[in-house]
């Protein structure tokens, strides 16, 4: 950190060679004012017609008053910039702000680094001329206009205010009895050709009833999962009629009574049935979530 920034700029207005870097991303934070007397303002005083020759303004900078460009440069070398980027963001400070503003805002820079500085969302600390630019940036001095000179928009992208508006939302369908059976008319006319059709129903089966080589159990669903947005409303209260084979279910019965907190897996077909008043499911597997996490944490057996 610099101590004597009178003298860093005297030695910096003499010595500065130029360099290249990159600017401190600024974000939005909070501000806190920091009162400054004209004594704690740095000073830096105007460069000499010798400085002025020693320190000659590139092409580039060929449309900035020599005394603007001079200051420019002393700001950035107390604030250890030396790359292009931040050099030229300084100069439009110092240009469209003035010298006793752009002085300003530095010693309140400095002020803040001396305080313990100012991180980055990430949570790496600011660099002095990070401080800087972001004090700039939000001070509620600085115009709309002096801010749009000062941080013009990068290369390939359009201004806040320019962004073209997005197309609006379309409004969502209501979805009536009579857009039900609209859609079923229209559906109607053309029905394709469904090749696999499977379910999975998990959860906690109600008590088994046997049948024959089967077993039948019943769930009932009342949760609706996050549907994207634009589809219907499903009705809720969807009842499950599962049929399993008998000898695949012996382990799941086994499992689910060892471990209340265990649930079944079942897949298999699908289909309405008014016989069962709800969905039938033919199972093809049963599983449970316990039996599922033991098969997988079992290595495979090898063959000698």
């Amino acid at each position: 950190m610099v101590h004597d920034i009178t003298n860093a700029a005297t030695v910096a207005e003499r010595d500065i060679t130029t360099a290249t870097g990159v600017v401190e991303e600024v974000s939005a934070a909070p501000v806190v004012a920091l009162p400054m007397t004209e004594a704690q303002a740095p000073t830096i005083e105007a460069p000499t017609a010798e400085a002025e020759a020693e320190t000659r303004r590139p092409t580039s900078y060929a449309f900035v008053p020599p005394a603007v460009w001079a200051l420019a440069r002393a700001v950035a070398a107390v604030l250890g910039e030396t790359l292009p980027p931040p050099l030229r963001t300084i100069t439009r400070i110092v240009d469209r702000l003035g010298p006793d503003r752009a002085r300003a805002f530095l010693g309140q820079a400095l002020t803040v680094e001396a305080q313990g500085g100012l991180t980055l969302p990430d949570g790496r600390r600011r660099t002095p001329g990070g401080v800087f630019f972001f004090l700039v940036r939000q001070s509620p001095d600085v115009t709309p206009d002096e801010r749009a000179y000062i941080f013009p928009p990068r290369p390939g992208r359009l201004p806040t205010e320019a962004t073209p508006p997005s197309t609006p939302p379309r409004p969502p369908t209501p979805w009536t009895d009579d857009t039900y059976r609209t859609l079923a008319r229209q559906l109607q006319q053309g029905v394709g050709r469904a090749i696999t059709v499977k379910i999975t129903v998990i959860g906690r089966p109600g008590p088994a009833v046997e049948q024959g080589q089967a077993v039948a159990v019943a769930l009932m669903s009342e949760k609706v999962p996050d549907l994207p947005k634009g589809l219907p409303e499903p009705p809720t209260g969807t009842r499950y009629t599962v049929f399993v084979a008998r000898k695949q279910w012996a382990k799941v019965a086994e499992a689910l009574a060892a471990d209340p907190e265990d649930a079944a897996i079942i897949e298999g077909y699908a289909a309405l049935d008014p016989r069962v008043e709800g969905i039938a499911v033919y199972a093809t597997g049963a599983t449970t979530k316990r039996l599922q996490a033991t098969k997988r944490a079992t290595p495979p057996a090898t063959t000698p």
